[in-house]
Order: C-alpha cells, then sequence, then structure tokens
C-alpha cells in the first residue's frame, strides 16, 4: 500500500459563459427581425429609440458579461440578466410586430432556457417579466394584435430558432464536458483521500480512528472508568542496541512490536503508544465486557506475548543474535482517567491517574519474562489464573509497599506440570511453591499435609 501513487487530477481548463452565447443568438434574432420590419414602414424617433435601447442593452450586458473577472459576480446576476432579457424581447416584439405568432415563439425560447438552465422559478419570473412586457408595448403605442407574419420574418425567425439551438445544445454539450471532467477530478481526490486516511490511520489509535470516521469524537471526552492497564518492555533493550547496527535493530524491534500488536489486536486491546520497544495497551476504555472479562482478557494477551517472545528468541538467535530476549510486563486494574487531552491545536487519547503509574512500576519490577499483577488484579482472576505471591515492593511514588503477585498460566492449562498451589477458604489458607520447596523439606511438608488430611476426616 506504501507504493500506491495518485495520478495528478487533471486541470480544469477555464470555459467561457456560453449561456452569454445563447441569449446573444436570441437577442440578435429579435434585432434582425426590427430591422427587415422597419424597411417595410415608415422610421419614426421612437422606433429608432426603441431599436437603440434594445442594441444597446444587448451589446452592452454581452459585453460586460465577457469581460467580467469574476465568474460567481456574474452568475449571480444572470438570473436578474435573464428576467430583463424577457422584458426587453416583449417590449420590443409586441412594439414593432403586434405578431401573437412571432410572440409566442419568442416566448417559448425564453421560457425553455429559463427552465433549463435556471430553475421553474425563474421560469415564472421570466413570464410575467415578458407579459409586463407586452403591456408596457401597448401603452407606448396601442395596437391590434395580429397572427399572420411575412415571409422575410419567419425565414429570420426560423434561421434565428436554429441558431439558438445550436448555440444552446454547444452550451449543454461544455456543461456536461465540464461536469466530467469535475468527477474525474474528485474522484481522484477521493483515491488520494483514502490513501491518506489509511497512511494516517497507521498513526492513530483504532479507538481515535473509529470515532472520527464515524462522528462520534464527542465519545471521547475524558471521562473516569475503571481500567486495565498493561505496560511491557524488552528486558536488556538498550544494552542490545549498542551493539547491533541500526538496520539490524530497527528490523528486530519493528518484528517485535508486529507481533504484540498482532496479539494485543486479538484480545481487543487497545494500543496507546509505543515507548521505544515498551508497550502500553488499555482494557475496557471501550467496549467493555465487564471488569473481570477485560481483566481476563488482558492476563491472556500477556501469556500468549510471553508464548510468542520465546518464539522470537529461537527466531533471533538463529539470525546470529546471542542474547536471549525477554519481556517484563505489569498489569493494573482500578479507576482512571480515559480521554483526550492537550490543546486546540494537538490532541492525545490516553489515560491518567495513579492505577496506570502503578502499572509502569510493576512492569519495571518485573524480572525477564515475568508477568507482574497488583492485587486488585489478582483479586479478578485468582479463579481461572494461577498466580504466584511475590510479596510486596516499594514503586517510586508510593508511599506504601504494593502487594504483587506473579502470574502463572492459566488453571485449566497447568494440568500435570502445576509446581504452584494455592486455597483460600474460611479457616484455611495454603499456597505451596514446588519449585523453591527444598528436597529435604518435602518429606516433611507431605508429612504435615497429611496428617491435616486425617485430622480433617476424622471430623
Amino acid at each position: 500500500m506504501n507504493d500506491i501513487s495518485v495520478r495528478k487530477p487533471p486541470q480544469l481548463t477555464p470555459v467561457s459563459l456560453k449561456k452569454n452565447s445563447v441569449r446573444l443568438i436570441l437577442g440578435a434574432t429579435v434585432v434582425a427581425i426590427i430591422v427587415s420590419q422597419l424597411s417595410e414602414r415608415f422610421f419614426s424617433t421612437r422606433d429608432q429609440l426603441v431599436l437603440v435601447v434594445t442594441v444597446l442593452y444587448f451589446a452592452g450586458t454581452g459585453i460586460w458579461l465577457r469581460i467580467a473577472k469574476s465568474r460567481s459576480f456574474t452568475k449571480s446576476f444572470y438570473h436578474q440578466i435573464s428576467t430583463a432579457d424577457a422584458l426587453i424581447i416583449s417590449v420590443s416584439t409586441a412594439y414593432f410586430f403586434h405578431n401573437v405568432f412571432v410572440s409566442l415563439i419568442l416566448l417559448a425560447l425564453i421560457l425553455f432556457n429559463a427552465t433549463i438552465i435556471a430553475s421553474l422559478r425563474q421560469t415564472v419570473t421570466d413570464l410575467g417579466a415578458f407579459l409586463l412586457g407586452a403591456g408596457i408595448a401597448s401603452m407606448i403605442q396601442p395596437f391590434q394584435w395580429a397572427f399572420t407574419a411575412t415571409t422575410p420574418t419567419l425565414s429570420l425567425l426560423a434561421l434565428g430558432i436554429v441558431g439558438y439551438l445550436v448555440m444552446f445544445a454547444y452550451y449543454i454539450q461544455r456543461r456536461f464536458h465540464r461536469l466530467k471532467l469535475e468527477n474525474k477530478k474528485h474522484y481522484n481526490d477521493l483515491v488520494l483521500q483514502k490513501v491518506r486516511s489509511y497512511k494516517l490511520s497507521r498513526y492513530v489509535t483504532p479507538t481515535v480512528w473509529n470515532a472520527l470516521n464515524q462522528g462520534k469524537d464527542a465519545s471521547l471526552k475524558a471521562d473516569r472508568k475503571r481500567i486495565t492497564v498493561f505496560f511491557s518492555d524488552i528486558a536488556g533493550f538498550s544494552s542490545l542496541s549498542e551493539e547491533l547496527e541500526a538496520e539490524v535493530l530497527n528490523e528486530l524491534l519493528n518484528n517485535y512490536l508486529t507481533e504484540m500488536v498482532k496479539i494485543a489486536t486479538k484480545h481487543r486491546g487497545t494500543i496507546d503508544k509505543f515507548m521505544g520497544d515498551g508497550l502500553m495497551v488499555l482494557f475496557g476504555d471501550t467496549q467493555s465486557g465487564g471488569m473481570k472479562a477485560d481483566c481476563m482478557r488482558c492476563i491472556a494477551m500477556a501469556l500468549d506475548m510471553r508464548r510468542k517472545m520465546k518464539e522470537l528468541e529461537n527466531k533471533w538467535y538463529n539470525q546470529g543474535i546471542k542474547k536471549r530476549l525477554k519481556i517484563r510486563m505489569g498489569i493494573n486494574s482500578g479507576y482512571c482517567t480515559v480521554g483526550t487531552f492537550g490543546t486546540s491545536e494537538y490532541m492525545d487519547y490516553t489515560v491518567l491517574g495513579t492505577h496506570v503509574n502503578l502499572a509502569s512500576r510493576l512492569e519495571s519490577a518485573a524480572e525477564p519474562g515475568e508477568i507482574l499483577v497488583s492485587h486488585e488484579t489478582w483479586s479478578l482472576i485468582k479463579e481461572s489464573i494461577m498466580c504466584r505471591d511475590r510479596g510486596e515492593i516499594k514503586a517510586k511514588g508510593f508511599s506504601h509497599p504494593i502487594k504483587v503477585y506473579q502470574v502463572i498460566n492459566l488453571r485449566k492449562e497447568l494440568g500435570s506440570n502445576q509446581s504452584y498451589f494455592e486455597e483460600y477458604i474460611q479457616g484455611f489458607s495454603m499456597h505451596v511453591d514446588l519449585e523453591k520447596v527444598k528436597n529435604y523439606d518435602r518429606d516433611r511438608i507431605a508429612e504435615q499435609l497429611q496428617n491435616i488430611a486425617n485430622k480433617l476426616r476424622d471430623k
């Protein structure tokens, strides 16, 4: 996906306002018919004035629309100009022709133009302007409407209609061409945005990315939640970085993080951040299944990570890395503040609170290959997870000692290999770590357990 290239969007060449050419064809037709009519009758001063006003109107508006620098400005005034066209054409044709047929043909062209280019509202407006123009012409010069026209008039009218339709078709074709170019540009922009979104998604946590894509970014605001926090890092990684070449170290680290992220995603954990070789994962911040279920998913993830790390150790050893690398893990559960923090320019989705700090301290206190959990976490998992009591540790930033436990494995997976036993019942408490029991103490412990068992049976 990194190699995806997006073609540069096609450049849109400026398209002249063909609507202006369409209306000029209509205006030229009207002027030509007027001139043909004037050649057949007396040319009065008022006739000259009406003709000059008509010619100057169409010439002036046409030139203005052509040379106007702001395309949006001309478009915003085109509807008003279209209405003025209807008024001027109506006054001119009614004043010179008094012909119902000619007026209806021109009215049909005006309404057709308004309906296709503008809207139904513009059509009604232009119709009103045309009727108003006819009324103004009748007040200037009373006349009788006729229903026949001369051959020259009909010829010029037919020629004007053909020119109008040809220009209008050309205008429509140019619009379709421009829409096609814009559609292609939008498609390329969409592909470009998808590629960028994919690349960006790898730098943002899935929780934040899903919330933003679904328009639910309000759910990211800071809130108090009871969650489980996981920290891990590779023991001795700093010293290893001094021994390996940068390229080898980078490949090793990326390989490690890739496998860990796969496991975290499998158990539906939220990856908060990477800290070099360190990893911080949250459980229960979103789509929580309950505190106990979230905690169990976190423990299952930690156990999977430990097993995967053993595979990676052998792989790296065969590749020439002699030092056996192991991960340390710390897990704690409790109420934390979860959400976005930062400024208006930069926000970060993370979690804050004492329990976050404690999880980090547990990870620092863990031995290589060890998973340490707090007492709060142990109380949630003890029925399903075998843990060894590690006593108390002193953690930086905490005034009191912290009770910690070492995660051994799932109880159901221990079977005959189980070496640690614990049981807590009212009136009875026991924990046995066979790995720490000396050989010379085993008989004495077995004897004590047998005595207790006999006394329980006698009761």
